[in-house]
């Protein structure tokens, strides 16, 4: 894919998230109807290449909104980035059931090693910067991974849009 053209994703996992993983609370759902609107206007845009890194939480939401964008318009694509063969084998059965039909609905998949190790996320998260010109955050300010990969994107002068917890 063309990075000019590919949109990529960073955000909270449950545990950083005020509702944690009760997606009917009513702030949860005002983030997933502001993702929404992030990726349909990152598609009116010119983004027609959207990469997740899969991971709980705000990736889903994401993953969600891109299928959705999918069924919408032609030409949309989603790419599952995956750190490790193992990214959810020690996640409770729901989710990993929600990852592995996630993954099954992208048109491709890139795993980026086989084992875990203390450095494959972030190796997930340059490889989602590095291949994209825009990245989509959900963001609150803290101190984590989801900083670090904002930060590494302005370095490397991709747009970013942040959507506020």
């Amino acid at each position: 894919m063309r990075r000019e053209t590919t949109c990529s994703f960073t955000g909270h996992r449950p545990e950083k998230l005020p509702w944690r993983d009760n997606e009917n609370d009513p702030r949860c759902l005002a983030l997933k109807g502001r993702l929404a609107e992030a990726v349909e206007d990152a598609y009116q845009r010119g983004m027609r290449h959207f990469m997740c890194g899969m991971a709980r939480g705000a990736d889903f939401y994401f993953c969600d909104a891109v299928l959705d964008l999918r069924a919408r318009h032609s030409g949309v694509t989603l790419e599952a980035v995956i750190p490790c063969e193992e990214q959810a084998a020690r996640w409770i059965e729901r989710e990993r059931e929600r990852y592995f039909t996630l993954v099954e609905r992208c048109d491709d998949e890139t795993m980026l090693q086989r084992h875990y190790d203390r450095g494959c996320m972030l190796r997930r998260n340059r490889y989602l910067v590095d291949h994209a010109s825009m990245l989509i955050a959900v963001y609150d300010g803290m101190l984590g991974g989801t900083m670090y990969t904002i930060t590494y994107a302005m370095k490397r002068e991709v747009e970013v849009v942040i959507l506020d917890v």
